[in-house]
């Protein structure tokens, strides 16, 4: 695995872990909040040793030069974010390239969009802990629990929030990856990237762009893979089952015991099992 430095336009250039033969079948692979790249260090070899070319990019504002100014919303709507992925895709694979899309918290946000709107773009997707936008408003209607579950989005509006989840040698972080099963030393690399203030404002733009408002998309018509987590902190049961009522297309819903938010950090091998099983039947 290496880091490979990606431009998609002015002002754009991305931190990408990249393995395998580059004329092999892209997979990208997108990260969440309090994260970054390296939530993938373990699928992204696992990928390229089966035959695909894996690649990882910090997103916007999380690599230093893809850091539009975080005052700026508009620069962190979602559209762009979007755009983004679909722009290292073709610059890796290729302008139009189809691929293998993996998205994992906000990278799942960005991937059921894409699964949504351009599902010619996709061989298959493979989402980790975040529900289709539409099971997770029904949830956050009538399930009570899923609302003290989300309770963070709010919090992440607020203009002090930085400096909260830095306090303390960021101890926010360090105590919520702790408990949803992160290893130290994948914490460690997580920090090296987004433990510090500018990249956590840029991080938190995301949220601050979009509020509170979930907007909906489309049913999914691409095959999919759901990995859920049932000791993930922030996604109950209702959301994650609900999922299955989104999806016109093959489905499997697997659900990890024991497994937090974060399972391609907990269980790397069980992702990976479950993510190659996935590409291989669905190819590009």
């Amino acid at each position: 695995m290496e880091t490979r430095q990606v431009r998609t336009g002015p002002g754009l250039v991305f931190d990408v872990s990249v393995a395998g033969d580059p004329a092999a079948p892209l997979v990208l692979l997108l990260h969440g909040f309090a994260v970054s790249r390296h939530l993938y260090d373990a699928q992204v070899p696992a990928l390229a040793a089966a035959g695909h070319f894996a690649a990882a990019p910090n997103q916007r504002g999380y690599s230093p030069n893809a850091r539009p100014d975080p005052n700026d919303r508009a620069q962190y709507d979602i559209e762009l974010l979007i755009r983004d992925a679909l722009h290292i895709a073709d610059a890796l694979g290729g302008a139009g390239c189809r691929f293998h899309l993996v998205g994992h918290d906000w990278g799942g946000s960005l991937s059921w969009e894409i699964a949504a709107h351009w599902p010619d773009r996709l061989a298959s997707l493979t989402m980790l802990s975040r529900p289709h936008p539409g099971a997770f408003a029904r949830a956050l209607a009538e399930d009570p629990e899923q609302p003290t579950r989300s309770r963070h989005h709010k919090a992440f509006l607020e203009p002090d929030a930085v400096p909260k989840l830095l306090a303390d040698d960021a101890a926010w972080l360090r105590v919520r990856h702790r408990a949803q099963g992160i290893p130290p030393g994948q914490t460690e690399k997580h920090l090296a990237v987004l433990g510090n203030a500018p990249a956590l404002e840029a991080a938190l733009a995301w949220y601050r762009a979009r509020g509170t408002v979930h907007r909906p998309i489309p049913r999914i018509t691409v095959p999919t893979l759901f990995i859920w987590g049932d000791a993930d902190d922030t996604v109950g049961r209702m959301a994650a089952e609900g999922t299955a009522d989104f999806i016109e297309a093959p489905y499997r819903f697997v659900e990890l015991p024991g497994v937090g938010h974060y399972a391609a950090d907990q269980v790397p091998e069980r992702v990976n099992a479950l993510l190659l099983d996935h590409l291989a039947a669905h190819p590009v």
